[in-house]
């Protein structure tokens, strides 16, 4: 079966812009208004992939770069590890308090 990618020549650094701008938009959405710790999060890593969309896409329109290859691979090491350290400290906060919502966990001097 062959499919036909004649349309993809077309896109230009201005698409993967949008794509990043709409994603980070969503992650800053989910930021602020979510009481889930875990829907926090998921708004974090919405906003690190629109980053790396970001270098990506300046790193594929400049000639001989890879700077943003490299930058995005570390983006994604940095972010699978404050994903492992966060849900540790969302585990705990529910084992002390037995929620996840950030707005009922108000004392944590207890």
């Amino acid at each position: 079966m062959q499919f036909n990618l004649s349309f993809l020549k077309n896109v230009g650094l201005e698409h993967f812009l949008v794509v990043g701008a709409i994603l980070f938009s969503l992650g800053i959405y989910a930021v602020v208004t979510r009481k889930n710790a875990i829907m926090v999060l998921m708004g974090i890593e919405l906003i690190l992939n629109s980053a790396n969309i970001n270098f990506i896409a300046f790193s594929k329109y400049s000639v001989g770069n890879l700077t943003g290859h490299l930058v995005a691979i570390f983006v994604i090491i940095l972010a699978a590890a404050e994903a492992a350290i966060a849900i540790a400290i969302v585990l705990n906060i529910y084992k002390n308090f037995l929620t996840v919502n950030i707005d009922e966990v108000d004392n944590l001097k207890r």
